[in-house]
């Protein structure tokens, strides 16, 4: 099983990813660990990455990706999967193997966290256009993150029914 955490920046993936790993025992990966120096530039330049930009980046975890399944290796995944034909593209032959889990914030709470974190690339101004970019996905486990992390991954595990 493939568990990834998506959302907009700031919503606690790799919080909660990196919690949820560890209690499971299982290999965590951020996908921004897989976005490319120019892309990184540009995002902490507060300038949006487009489609073009993102090509690599999302060929990237797809090949990660194939090879865990290949493995039979389960993992969690952060990745902000904004759009549906970037969830589409991940797990493209692979639904029953991937399962998505939206944390979804309110822009003030979000906002609020971007300006308090000081050690991400990631340009707080940037959150406006990452919400512009997000197609809200249907028919997943979608987590209210207001609550405290740890919260999240016992919603996740029982949900999911991972205990």
């Amino acid at each position: 099983m493939i568990i990834i955490l998506m959302g907009v920046t700031g919503s606690g993936k790799t919080t909660a990813g990196q919690l949820l790993a560890e209690d499971l025992g299982w290999p965590f990966y951020d996908g921004d660990d897989f976005h490319s120096e120019a892309n990184i530039k540009k995002m902490r330049a507060g300038i949006p990455l487009d489609d073009n930009d993102r090509e690599a980046w999302m060929a990237s975890l797809r090949d990660l990706i194939q090879k865990k399944i290949a493995a039979h290796e389960p993992v969690i995944f952060a990745c902000s999967a904004l759009k549906q034909k970037y969830r589409d593209r991940l797990q493209q032959g692979y639904e029953d193997e991937i399962t998505f889990v939206y944390l979804r914030g309110e822009y003030e709470l979000l906002q609020q966290r971007l300006q308090a974190r000081r050690s991400h690339f990631m340009n707080p101004n940037l959150l406006a256009s990452q919400f512009d970019a997000l197609e809200e996905p249907e028919d997943v486990l979608t987590i209210d993150v207001a609550t405290e992390p740890e919260r999240i991954v016992e919603t996740i595990k029982r949900e999911l029914r991972l205990e």
